[in-house]
Order: C-alpha cells, then sequence, then structure tokens
C-alpha cells in the first residue's frame, strides 16, 4: 500500500462513526436520531462514490 488516498480514509471514517450514531441512537431509543445518522451514512457514502468516480475518470486512481 504505498499511495494511501487519504479522502477516502476520512469518508470511511466518516460513514463508520455515523454507524456507530445509528447505534447510539438506537440505545437512546431516539427515532430522529437513527433517521439523521441513516441519512448522514447515505450522504457520505454517496459522496465518496462520486468522488471516487471522478477521480478515477481524471485518471489520478
Amino acid at each position: 500500500m504505498k499511495n494511501v488516498k487519504w479522502v477516502f480514509v476520512l469518508f470511511a471514517l466518516a460513514a463508520l462513526a455515523s454507524m456507530v450514531a445509528i447505534g447510539f441512537a438506537i440505545g437512546a431509543g431516539s427515532i430522529l436520531g437513527i433517521i439523521g445518522a441513516v441519512v448522514l451514512l447515505f450522504a457520505v457514502m454517496g459522496f465518496g462514490f462520486k468522488t471516487k468516480k471522478a477521480m478515477r475518470e481524471k485518471g489520478l486512481l
């Protein structure tokens, strides 16, 4: 693993944090927290895939 793409590491950590937030919201019994964390997870994952596609098209991957 010579070339680390730090932007993808940050996307992965943000997705992990939102998954943890889902667990905390379930534990707290907060429906709004669960919905917010799931929306955040989809947003982070979508933006990560969009960034990966753009980098692939530019030849950076």
